[in-house]
Parts: structure tokens; sequence; C-alpha cells
């Protein structure tokens, strides 16, 4: 089993930065591609972000490209997103997930485990 637990959602201003944290348990966090989701009340869950195992490899929706960045620290096994140039449409609720490959994934269907979300609420 593998526990996520996501940190450092809040309320900011448009242009602001925040940076989310996921704390990963369980099961060898390094073996595990890791990515950050989103969602807003009546829409499907969008991808954001995503990141190998190894984290040599990285992807991006093109909604987030260049503002977001995503990144994992083995050692303290935890899964960050930088997030700058913070808009309004960016409020959402954001998760982080984990799935039993190495290799990233950018669909929601091909991660295993997810964490409770954190809210991200940016204001005009």
């Amino acid at each position: 089993q593998v526990q996520l637990i996501e940190s450092g959602g809040g309320l900011v201003q448009a242009g602001g930065s925040l940076n989310l944290s996921c704390a990963a348990s369980g099961r060898i966090f390094s073996y595990y591609a890791m990515g950050w989701f989103r969602q807003v009340p009546g829409k499907e869950r969008e991808f954001l972000a995503a990141i190998s195992g190894s984290g040599a490899s990285t992807h991006y929706a093109d909604s987030v490209k260049g503002r977001f960045t995503i990144s994992r620290d083995e050692a303290k096994t935890m899964l960050y997103l930088l997030m700058n140039s913070l808009k309004p449409e960016d409020t959402a609720v954001y998760y982080c997930a984990a799935r039993l490959l190495a290799r990233a994934a950018t669909s929601s269907a091909e991660y295993n485990y997810w964490g409770q979300g954190t809210q991200v609420t940016v204001s005009s």
C-alpha cells in the first residue's frame, strides 16, 4: 500500500506562487512514477504534471507548462509542485498520485494511489 498526503494549498492572489507537497509512505517510493492532477466541481480530473520513478523524465499539461514545476526528493519520499504566476482559473482541488510503474503517465486512469487533495484558491 501507498499513502499520499498533500499539503501546501491555500488562498493566493493572481500572479502569486504556491509550493504543494505530497508526503508518500508505504512501499518503495522511488520505483513509482508520480503525478499531480486537479479537479473542479462538475469537471473531470485534469492532468497537470508527471515525473518518472527516476526523476529523469517529466511531462506537463500545456495549461501549466512554463508556470508549474514538478520535482521529487527520494530521501524524504516527497513530491512537490511549484506553482508560479497563478491565475484564477487555477483554482481547484489538487491531488498527487502514484502508479505502480516507473514510467510517467498523463492519464488519471493509469494511477493506482491518490491523496485526499488540497484546495488551491487564486483570487483575482
